[in-house]
């Protein structure tokens, strides 16, 4: 039986920039949203607060679902099916992040993001990284109510 990875990420927005967390993958710096793996005895929204918390040190609760991404990626030969949270803030907060492997967090335009990218040294983690950013600049969301844990 196959089962693909599930993962968790949240677009962070305030007065137009969005939060990115960098790392190095195969010796590339590459920017992702904070994102990461769901963990046992976890809820799917636990997972997204969590990792949020890890990769940039805020800690907040996801307000709305953006979408939910099935993607295979072709170097690792995995699936995914990654979960796509919205976090809108009122002010930049500074960031601590306590994950080793993030070097840093950025807030950043949506063009000052694809400037990042252009550089042959740098990248993003994958295509769901820009689509969730403009998914929800389309304003696409559904309520986290969607979203039932079952005990």
């Amino acid at each position: 039986m196959h089962k693909p990875n599930i993962t968790m990420a949240c677009v962070v927005h305030c007065k137009g920039k969005f939060l990115f967390v960098e790392e190095v993958e195969y010796g590339k710096r590459t920017l992702n949203q904070p994102a990461g793996h769901l963990e046992k005895n976890e809820t799917i929204l636990q997972g997204a607060s969590r990792e949020l918390y890890e990769e940039t040190g805020i800690r907040a609760d996801m307000q709305k679902l953006v979408k939910i991404y099935q993607w295979h990626a072709p170097r690792s030969q995995t699936d995914y099916l990654r979960f796509v949270f919205a976090l809108e803030l009122d002010d930049w907060l500074t960031t601590t992040p306590h994950d080793s492997d993030i070097t840093r967090a950025l807030w950043l335009t949506l063009e000052e993001f694809r400037h990042y990218i252009a550089q042959p040294e740098q990248c993003e983690r994958n295509p769901l990284v820009i689509r969730a950013v403009q998914d929800y600049l389309k304003g696409e969301s559904y309520p986290l109510d969607l979203l039932s844990v079952f005990e």
